[in-house]
């Protein structure tokens, strides 16, 4: 779906939450083919018996991925993702979990690089089945002004 949202239309404060996605062992599997990190804390049940975790847990960067993706269903033509700041795994995500994504506007402001555009910063918190959150970040959106499109 797309959806063009100039710079001034963002409201600090706004927020939406996503549908979940259930992780799976599959999921454990491709990522870390992807990346190459089969580190025993995602990949060896066995040993992750022995630690407090209990069992395996998931990569930081898929439940990123995965949570980031979660919040991809609109296309805005006026807006460029930026980068992400102070990304953090706050609790670990085990298989079986269900995550969604509690996304809200935190801030706008110029861009120092742009006049016709400004960044909005919006903060992503993943979330679990019992609420807790997973992983936070601020995604950061550079967008142009309307005065750009006249």
């Amino acid at each position: 779906m797309e959806q063009t949202q100039y710079f001034e239309d963002y409201e600090i404060g706004f927020s939406r939450t996503t549908m979940g996605r259930t992780i799976t062992e599959t999921d454990f599997v491709v990522h870390a083919g992807h990346t190459g990190d089969f580190f025993p804390h995602h990949m060896d049940a066995e040993f992750m018996k022995t630690t407090p975790f209990g069992a395996r847990i998931a990569h930081g960067t898929m439940v990123f991925s995965i949570g980031i993706g979660l919040t991809a269903t609109v296309i805005n033509p006026a807006a460029f993702s930026y980068g992400y700041d102070r990304l953090r795994f706050v609790k670990p995500v085990f298989i079986g979990d269900t995550i969604r994504t509690r996304a809200t506007i935190l801030s706008k402001d110029d861009d120092p690089k742009r006049a016709d555009a400004g960044r909005v910063i919006e903060r992503c918190e993943v979330i679990n089945q019992r609420d807790e959150v997973v992983l936070v970040t601020d995604h950061i959106y550079v967008v142009e002004r309307h005065a750009r499109a006249a």
